[in-house]
């Protein structure tokens, strides 16, 4: 088990951010997944306090709707941010956010190589 981690980032540590629900088993395991990693997580419990509208437009941009919401949301864009903003159970939990680059949902995969490239430089 890694020694246990302060709350500041180091400089040559990767900002990571997860968007999730306490009540989220795979948020839980994203968390659990880069502190196993010695990185500190900055995260957002949206049961706490809802994703910021710029922040979710980023995750539609860049992912589009069906890939980090519920297939049976509202299909137009405006109602679609609103209803997850409201509802945040209706997203494909966690969402995460390494720079540019974002995922929905457990994708150990993606986040591995984020760490590596980060290790790379």
């Amino acid at each position: 088990m890694p020694a246990p981690l302060g709350k500041t980032p180091t400089k040559k540590m990767p900002r990571i951010e997860v968007f999730g629900l306490d009540s989220s088993a795979a948020t839980r395991a994203a968390v659990r997944f880069f502190r196993e990693r010695r990185i500190v997580v900055t995260y957002v419990d949206l049961g706490k306090r809802p994703i910021d509208a710029a922040e979710l437009r980023r995750f539609d941009d860049r992912l589009g709707a069906a890939a980090f919401a519920d297939p049976n949301a509202a299909p137009d864009r405006a109602s679609l941010l609103a209803r997850v903003r409201a509802d945040p159970n209706v997203l494909r939990l966690p969402l995460a956010r390494h720079g540019d680059e974002l995922t929905a949902g457990q994708d150990e995969t993606t986040w591995k190589a984020w760490l590596a490239r980060r290790a790379a430089r």
